[in-house]
């Protein structure tokens, strides 16, 4: 089997093929599939796509699944942000009970640098260095200047509804002036938390430590992170006239065009990765032994969605150097196992 067809999952109509990888020693006779470090330099490579405020395009090629899930999992659960972790409640006569409204305030995402705090052992008592103290005091009342008999409880109640951006952040110790320039707040500051309706009211002091997604999702940086393969359409015989048309739209908007060659409209594949790899043409018999669905087995197109607490290149950098960091601890462990074989 070659290189090439080694390195590709085959799809048919009515099953996955060649999925499982099996780049290790001795899997194909004489064919050497030892890791070369040069190799691996001259294959690896990541080219950022698209980036915005929150989220990031990239694709991550020349590397096995196991490292592209391992840099997934580490950006949802262990890259460290600050969240909402304790809610004392002083008063909430609101219909939300307190246990749920906990919970609604504890997924708010907190602009803070998880950086510069430190984390809070059990035991340990709250400081300005590992923990942030926010307040969220609101009362429902009837809106005097509303017009008789408005209906909208926006304009017919003052606070009917509570959002993020009530919650108000206390500073303690050297806080204010640490973040002078970046004050403390929520992300977002539509997020709705409660209703309230005239005489209720909500109270409590909410506090914030430094945590990972591994111990709850509040504390996960990323709203979404995901990967694919790169989807790949070889068109083996030309496909032409009414033919081709049938084939465009066999695919989403952008993957297959139809050009003209000699006079002749036949179709050709221009934008492979935005196919949703659906397999929509091989249920057409003009179609069969005319193409192949592949998708190549180390080209990761990764998509991450921050949820703005941590811009998403600086999540990816973050994610690459807990990665390493798990390398080091396992090379070192290997190397103390490697030399206690040898004394012994």
């Amino acid at each position: 089997m070659s290189l090439a067809d080694r390195n590709r999952v085959v799809l048919l109509e009515d099953r996955v093929e060649n999925v499982s990888g099996a780049e290790f020693p001795l899997n194909f006779g004489s064919q050497d599939a030892v890791f070369n470090l040069e190799d691996f330099e001259n294959s690896f490579d990541i080219n950022i796509v698209c980036v915005t405020e929150t989220d990031i395009e990239f694709d991550l090629i020349g590397v096995d699944a196991s490292i592209a899930n391992a840099l997934r999992r580490i950006l949802i659960a262990e890259v460290p942000t600050v969240a909402i972790e304790k809610v004392f409640m002083v008063n909430n006569t609101g219909v939300v009970q307190d246990e749920v409204l906990a919970h609604r305030l504890g997924l708010i995402p907190i602009n803070a640098d998880p950086a510069k705090f430190l984390w809070k052992q059990p035991g340990d008592i709250p400081t300005d260095q590992n923990t942030i103290v926010l307040k969220l005091d609101v009362a429902c009342e009837v809106n005097r200047d509303a017009a008789p008999g408005e209906t909208d409880p926006k304009k017919k109640y003052i606070n009917s509804a509570v959002y993020s951006n009530q919650i108000v952040w206390d500073p303690k110790g050297e806080q204010e002036r640490q973040f002078a320039d970046s004050p403390i707040r929520p992300i977002h500051d539509d997020i709705l938390i409660t209703k309230l309706r005239p005489g209720q009211v909500v109270s409590c002091e909410l506090h914030c430590e430094k945590g990972v997604g591994k111990d709850h999702a509040k504390f996960s940086p990323v709203a979404t992170a995901s990967y694919r393969l790169l989807p790949e359409i070889q068109i083996l015989e030309d496909i032409t006239g009414d033919d081709a048309e049938l084939f465009r739209s066999c695919f989403p908007p952008g993957v297959v065009d139809i050009v003209e060659e000699n006079g002749v409209r036949k179709a050709k594949v221009v934008n492979p990765r935005k196919d949703t790899v659906s397999r929509e043409v091989l249920r057409h018999k003009q179609f069969e032994g005319k193409v192949r669905l592949t998708r190549v087995r180390d080209h990761f197109i990764f998509n991450v969605e921050s949820t703005g607490i941590i811009a998403p290149e600086k999540l990816i950098e973050q994610a690459l150097d807990v990665l390493m960091e798990k390398c080091a601890i396992a090379k070192d462990a290997m190397a103390k196992i490697t030399n206690g074989d040898e004394e012994k």
